[in-house]
């Protein structure tokens, strides 16, 4: 039971991280966002203990919680997308990275028994998501997402290879800062759009 749970995960995972290359929305990038923290509650739950998942989760949702008010507080037009218009692109790489990430895993399992081949499809397709959402935007918010994404598919395999709680801190800890981070560039972005060009040359 708690393998098809797990694989239902990664079609979660699959989907979510499909929604942030496509939608513009930054809404809809941040609910996937937290349903991607979700899957790793899940995928990081069975090796760790439900503490150390329960971690990662709240510590994931205080991070797209301090992105979702402060790009709310930010004009709809302070940030602008960089995602092609063309949608057809980024759901073939979407398509890459399933691929890739469904033919790598047994290979892993493979050399590393014991991790389970959920988790390893789980970890790679975050990890390939967010390598390739970070090709495809210069956006500022749409950064740190990829970032993140990248870093929950690294906390997946790694909670799998090593149990220990100063790294699952040290890891909480870096999420904490890419979200805040963000939120100063997001406010930092703003502040610099408002400035008057003849109040600047004073």
């Amino acid at each position: 039971m708690n393998d098809v749970i797990s694989w239902v995960i990664v079609v979660v995972i699959l989907l979510s991280s499909g929604l942030i290359l496509i939608s513009k929305d930054w809404r809809y990038q941040l609910g996937a966002l937290a349903l991607q923290y979700l899957a790793a509650f899940w995928l990081v739950t069975r090796h760790q203990p439900f503490v150390i998942g329960s971690v990662k989760l709240v510590t994931g949702w205080m991070v797209v919680t301090v992105l979702g008010m402060t790009r709310l507080g930010l004009d709809e037009n302070a940030q602008t997308t960089s995602t092609p218009e063309n949608r057809g692109f980024p759901t073939a790489l979407v398509l890459v990275i399933a691929f890739l990430a469904f033919g790598v895993a047994p290979r892993i399992e493979a050399a590393m028994p014991g991790l389970g081949l959920p988790v390893i499809t789980g970890g790679l397709l975050l990890i390939g998501a967010g390598l390739m959402q970070l090709g495809l935007t210069s956006n500022i918010l749409r950064v740190v997402i990829s970032l993140l994404t990248l870093l929950i598919g690294f906390e997946i395999i790694y909670a799998a290879i090593e149990n220990s709680i100063l790294v699952t801190g040290l890891l909480a800890s870096v999420n904490l800062g890419l979200g805040l981070l963000g939120a100063y560039l997001l406010l930092a972005g703003r502040t610099s759009l408002a400035i008057d060009p003849e109040e600047e040359t004073e």
